[in-house]
């Protein structure tokens, strides 16, 4: 990612902190994390992964297209991303994601496209976590993912479903990259009555 557009991402952040009339403080206690990390996230100077973002964009009661693009989302009936049309979000070395639905409004899931360079047979998993529930499908290549202390391989057509707020992290191994599909649900959210 370029400095331009994390700094541009760590702005936005900010002004709508302030729109928010919340203090660094509050948001860092909120994310979990000391006031002067949270502060170089809003300088641009800290990496900021997806799924940090994600938890922002929960903290500040916006979507988190808002936060990549500057866009607000306009779509509440439906949206459609053309193939290869997915707004792309480099937040961490080791994942390329893609953003599958950026324009719709008021998710109750955020959907990405996340590719995993080929690593080998041994390749080493950072973990991380983040509030909420996540459910990944693979689409391609073969895919390590480690979770509260567990690995599990993973081939095309497999899933897991797992509490996001459990240390997690996956990738690819082999010799090719691993493609999967990673829809992360939101705490706090009611789907209604359960009558689908």
């Amino acid at each position: 990612m370029s400095q331009d557009l994390n700094n541009e991402i760590a702005t936005r952040i900010r002004e709508l902190r302030q729109l928010q009339e919340l203090t660094t403080a509050q948001v860092a206690e909120k994310l979990g994390v000391e006031e002067s990390v949270y502060v170089k996230m809003e300088s641009g100077s800290e990496d900021l992964s997806v799924s940090c973002l994600n938890e922002i964009s929960q903290i500040l009661e916006v979507e988190l297209s808002l936060l990549l693009t500057g866009r607000e989302s306009r779509m509440s009936s439906f949206a459609v991303t053309r193939a290869g049309k997915g707004v792309r979000v480099n937040r961490r070395k080791q994942y390329q994601y893609d953003e599958l639905v950026p324009n719709f409004k008021g998710k109750f899931i955020e959907p990405l496209l996340v590719t995993c360079p080929s690593k080998g047979e041994d390749a080493s998993v950072a973990l991380n976590s983040h509030p909420g529930q996540e459910m990944d499908y693979v689409l391609e290549g073969v895919l390590k993912v480690v979770v509260c202390g567990n690995e599990i391989i993973l081939n095309p057509g497999d899933t897991i479903y797992y509490d996001s707020n459990n240390p997690h992290g996956m990738a690819a191994v082999g010799d090719k990259p691993a493609k999967f599909i990673a829809i992360i649900m939101r705490t706090g959210l009611s789907l209604g009555n359960g009558a689908f």
